[in-house]
């Protein structure tokens, strides 16, 4: 494998080792067993750890090693209250430079999140739900906004994969993508961008809910 292509292979796997809680905040990383796991030597783990630290996935101390990063409620607040606000104008941009095969494409996600609902599946779910808002990202032809949005998505991928949707609020979620689709679909820039800052709003809700009932001392 050429140099590159390891070296993005490597980050790629511990991002998703850590954005699916396989590795979670504050575990510090174990390079003997992530060298064994990932078949390399430490000089392209190390590397691939660097950037991971520049993504803000990791946090690396002098001479104590790297460890996964966790995010405070203030920190967290504050990452979703800027991201509402990149997806809101994505959408918005998008509902106006949106090509008939992006939209196309965007419709076979939201269909495959459907089906995926139907199966139970969260996991693969939010995995296609991430797939579908970086679709509308994209359809938005901005590059400033395209770099910011995906460095500030990393953070917050891995709150998303281990926070839990009850049926009710799962189902809400997927009726509020439909209506999504179809603002897009009319082109309602306005529209959708309203529905995409209130659905990062009422994820970040979800989340900061779930993190203080674990803060909370279990009763004996």
């Amino acid at each position: 494998m050429e140099r590159q292509a390891l070296h993005d292979n490597v980050v790629g796997h511990i991002r998703d080792l850590i954005v699916e809680g396989i590795l979670p905040p504050g575990i510090k990383l174990n390079e003997r067993a992530l060298c064994e796991t990932l078949g390399v030597s430490r000089t392209p783990l190390r590397e691939a750890i660097k950037v991971l630290a520049t993504e803000g996935l990791v946090d690396i101390t002098p001479n104590k090693g790297a460890s996964v990063s966790s995010m405070s409620e203030t920190e967290i607040g504050e990452v979703f209250e800027l991201m509402s606000a990149l997806e809101a104008f994505s959408g918005e941009l998008a509902c106006e430079r949106i090509s008939p095969e992006e939209l196309s494409a965007i419709k076979a996600l939201h269909y495959e999140m459907l089906a995926l609902h139907a199966r139970n599946d969260l996991p693969a779910y939010y995995r296609c739900n991430q797939r579908l808002h970086d679709r509308i990202n994209e359809a938005a032809r901005n590059s400033v906004l395209r770099q910011t949005y995906v460095g500030l998505n990393r953070r917050l991928n891995a709150l998303r994969f281990r926070s839990n949707l009850n049926a009710a609020k799962w189902d809400r979620a997927v009726q509020e993508h439909g209506e999504m689709i179809k603002a897009l679909e009319a082109r309602d820039g306005k529209l959708l961008a309203s529905m995409l800052r209130q659905h990062i709003v009422q994820k970040k809700e979800i989340i900061l809910a779930e993190l203080r009932t674990a803060d909370k001392p279990q009763a004996s």
